[in-house]
């Protein structure tokens, strides 16, 4: 596959598209309450702050993990 500044090109704007929809998706999921689930730790106090997202981080594992694995089926 050759490389040249064109197909480059092409793959740092996908990437950016990625990245943004990503942030997107992030921002809303944070709006709608995602990030704050019962197993979700959160310690801190007046100037500080540690968030620790045990919880979200499974669910989003489960998530991908069976995003992954259909694509990965229907490929075949």
């Amino acid at each position: 596959m050759d490389l040249g500044p064109q197909q480059l090109g092409k793959w740092l704007i996908l990437i950016g598209i990625i990245i943004a929809i990503t942030g997107g998706v992030v921002m809303t999921l944070g709006q709608i309450g995602f990030f704050k689930l019962p197993g979700d730790l959160e310690f801190g106090s007046k100037n500080w702050r540690i968030y620790i997202p045990i919880a979200s981080c499974i669910i989003i594992s489960v998530i991908l993990t069976v995003i992954l694995w259909l694509i990965n089926y229907f490929r075949r």
